[in-house]
């Protein structure tokens, strides 16, 4: 399932724009400010029926505009598909698949999976683990959708357990159905260590691999780091029945999957401590890659790669085996100022495109130069 073109009104800088991707690698070049980020934005947008940028929504309508309106077209070599978002501060979203209504996008098979790499999402890495526990619940319910409800029921689960501790706490309720709560959210928190175990042991090694591909010294390892030690519903439902004291101190519930975190490594030390930005950048990078490949293998179809600004802080060799990596699978989106960062960019199957201004001007495709309109 690939992207094939996108149409964008009021969205951010752009009152209307048209781009149509290469079905490989598409190059987007344009000086600071010209729109690079908001375009890949907009195909981010309207893939998933929410911003990677912004948790304000109301950021990506055009100013001196009322509303933003997205459609865009997918398919493989059997079927196209039609995906519009329409989006107004203050209204719920509007949001089709193929002219029939439906309310999220996440859960609709037939939508391109995409995953995007922007400067700030080092913070993956350098940030809180809360950042990587929500970053690999996403990827395991793109890669197994049965599974999204596992984290669903985990949260529901730990929110009422939260709120019994808190009324227990305040004189408002009993201990009575305490033990039952504790049986509930280990079940739920049983499964899901299981698929985030079982999701970075198939990374791991695809990640080893990538990372020492882009050039990060030394041995790249993915590890997670679970609070509980327990393996079965009954082990973590003791684990939470001995913390039952302190919660009620507390009065919220300090142990569980929760409070889980996935540790990047290289040689043996983590890389959110003594990791450079260069090198946090690459692991990053090999983490986005090895979900690309572990998605293609499981389902069929690799993810939407928006990368933006990534090569201007790589160096020249690390610059051409990314290239390379992007151009082995799947569909990828890359913006830079210079085209000479790029080193792929003169083959006939990518796709270059100008941005000037928040105007897309010509793309240019198999030595063929052909009009995008703006």
């Amino acid at each position: 399932m690939r992207v094939i073109g996108l149409t964008a009104r009021n969205f951010r800088c752009y009152e209307t724009a048209e781009a149509t991707l290469g079905s490989a690698l598409t190059v987007v070049f344009g000086h600071n400010g010209a729109g690079k980020t908001n375009l890949l934005e907009a195909l981010y947008f309207a893939c998933t029926g929410r911003s990677c940028r912004t948790s304000n929504e109301r950021e990506v309508v055009r100013f001196g505009s009322s509303f933003t309106r997205l459609h865009l077209t997918c398919g493989d070599s059997a079927q196209q598909h039609e995906i519009s978002v329409g989006f107004e501060p203050g209204q719920p979203k509007r949001l089709q698949v193929d002219g029939s209504p439906v309310e999220r996008l996440v859960e609709v098979e037939t939508r391109p999976l995409v995953s995007v790499f922007l400067p700030d999402r080092l913070e993956l890495i350098a940030g809180p683990p809360a950042l990587r526990r929500g970053h690999l619940d996403q990827v395991a319910a793109a890669l197994w959708p049965a599974r999204r409800a596992t984290r669903t029921s985990y949260t529901s689960a730990l929110a009422q357990r939260n709120a019994l501790l808190s009324s227990i706490r305040s004189g408002r309720a009993g201990r009575g159905s305490l033990p039952a709560w504790d049986a509930e959210l280990a079940r739920h928190g049983i499964a899901l260590m299981a698929d985030r175990q079982e999701l970075v042991d198939r990374l791991g090694p695809v990640f080893q691999e990538l990372a020492n591909t882009l050039g990060l010294q030394g041995d790249a390892q993915l590890r997670y780091r679970p609070r509980s030690k327990a393996t079965t519903v009954q082990g973590l439902t003791d684990e939470l029945s001995a913390r039952v004291t302190e919660d009620l101190e507390r009065g919220f519930s300090s142990h569980g999957p929760h409070r889980d975190d996935l540790v990047f490594q290289r040689s043996d030390r983590d890389l959110r401590a003594y990791g450079s930005r260069g090198q946090q950048r690459l692991a990053l990078l090999a983490l986005l890659l090895a979900e690309r490949e572990e998605i293609r293998m499981t389902r069929g179809t690799a993810p939407l790669m928006l990368l933006d600004d990534v090569m201007s802080e790589l160096d020249a060799d690390r610059r051409i085996a990314l290239c390379e990596l992007l151009l082995a699978g799947g569909q990828s989106v890359v913006t830079t100022t210079d085209l000479a960062h790029v080193p792929a960019s003169d083959r006939e199957d990518v796709v270059r495109m100008e941005i000037q201004d928040c105007a897309i001007h010509h793309a240019f495709a198999a030595g063929r130069e052909h009009e995008a309109t703006a």
